[in-house]
């Protein structure tokens, strides 16, 4: 068979968040199956750096850095024209050109398209038998939503027309991609609810866990000792969902918990943290890293591993490695619904501030109850969360075999 193309909205490498797990753990599996050409954005200028070993694992890789000071030009573009926004920003006459090479110059029968943002570099480029799998990963459109839900007038007005227009796109790229696949069983039966018709195949791929990488046998540099109760939370700290989730746990949550635990401290894991989560390092019991290399010893150290996420969608990759390397969770039920695990056994789930705050001293309190869920989690992940078993449904998704390994073909 011929080539496949993978587009994706952010470079996969390193796997450091949540879309980039996923992303990059997809592209390697395909990478190790077919000729892949790699087309993605940076939105951060490190990762540049990791251009030459993208290009080893890739047979051609295009790389375009996002320059802020083109995200007004490219919104205002889109607003003119009534595009969902989140589209419009990915705008780019680079990238069109080059998957308009890729395509003709190569033998390109496949394309594998990782978020929403880049569906419009593959419309163009969906018959002649071409293979199309989208990724959506989550609902953005509802994510939109419950952000209008969440806000006041004039970001109200601006989140509803987001949610409404992409919800369109969202549909009508459905329509004319062959497999439309999502992150979890819930996302995809709310999207066959909300698309009718347009959405012909859809499909769920979880997202999986690098089990020997999130074990707590791994070999990596302990945090340290320090005295106190710890209480981490891992995430990219410019995503909104995060900022809210970190916010809410430190005005409303954390005050409760240090009543009984004085000494606790609140650890902010993750990379570019926004004003506003900066702003909480100055408080007592409150440390904001920023971006680390490494998030396993934050999350090892962890005498509890807090998701007080209320805006949500798919699975949340912070609750599975915590699992993953057999750490206490407390989550809320938007933190926990994407994911299958049973609460009480393999995590808490609980919502309101206080009743969260009373789970997490209650596995303060009984180390028997933390080395419980600890064990019970990690159990289950292993079960579940493989990524193995989940990233074997490409093959037959992608038309992936034998006949493809680019080792075999060597």
């Amino acid at each position: 068979m011929g080539d496949l193309l993978f587009l994706a909205h952010r470079i996969p490498y390193p796997p450091d968040k949540g879309d980039k797990i996923r992303s990059w753990n997809i592209l390697k599996y395909i990478a190790e199956r077919a000729p892949v050409h790699l087309g993605a954005f940076v939105d951060d200028p490190e990762d540049m750096k990791h251009a030459d070993f993208l290009a080893s694992v890739c047979k051609s890789v295009k790389l375009i850095p996002l320059d802020p000071k083109d995200r007004l030009k490219r919104a205002w573009a889109g607003w003119r024209k009534g595009e969902a926004l989140s589209i419009a920003l990915f705008d780019d006459r680079a990238m069109k050109r080059w998957v308009w090479d890729r395509v003709k110059q190569h033998n390109i029968d496949r394309m594998f398209v990782f978020s929403s943002q880049m569906a419009p570099y593959a419309l163009g480029h969906t018959s002649q038998g071409r293979r199309t799998v989208m990724d959506f990963v989550d609902i953005d459109s509802d994510k939109f939503a419950q952000y209008a839900k969440e806000s006041r007038w004039p970001k109200s007005w601006l989140y509803a027309r987001e949610a409404k227009l992409l919800q369109a796109f969202e549909k009508q790229v459905a329509r004319h991609v062959d497999v439309s696949l999502f992150v979890s069983e819930a996302e995809t039966a709310m999207f066959k609810q909300i698309a009718g018709s347009y959405a012909h195949t859809v499909d769920t791929l979880h997202n999986g866990v690098d089990l020997a990488y999130f074990s707590p046998d791994a070999d990596f540099a302990p945090l340290g000792d320090e005295a106190g109760p710890k209480l981490v939370f891992t995430g990219a700290m410019d995503y909104r969902p995060n900022v809210d989730a970190v916010c809410w746990f430190a005005d409303v949550i954390l005050p409760l918990v240090r009543k009984r635990y004085p000494q606790a401290r609140f650890f902010i894991v993750g990379g570019k943290p926004t004003s506003e989560v900066q702003a909480l390092a100055g408080r007592e019991g409150i440390v904001v890293t920023g971006r680390v290399p490494d998030v396993r010893p934050y999350v090892a150290a962890a005498d509890v591993t807090v998701a007080p996420v209320r805006i949500a969608r798919g699975v949340q990759n912070k609750v599975l490695e915590a699992m993953a390397m057999a750490r206490p969770v407390v989550a809320t039920e938007a933190a926990w619904s994407g994911i299958d695990a049973e609460p009480e056994r393999d995590l808490l789930v609980r919502d309101n501030a206080a009743a969260f705050a009373a789970g997490v001293c209650a596995v303060l309190d009984d180390p028997a109850l933390g080395a419980r869920l600890a064990e019970s989690g990690r159990r289950q992940v292993e079960s579940r969360y493989a990524w193995p078993a989940q990233l074997g449904k490409l093959d037959a998704w992608l038309r992936l075999g034998a006949a493809d390994s680019k080792v075999e073909a060597a």
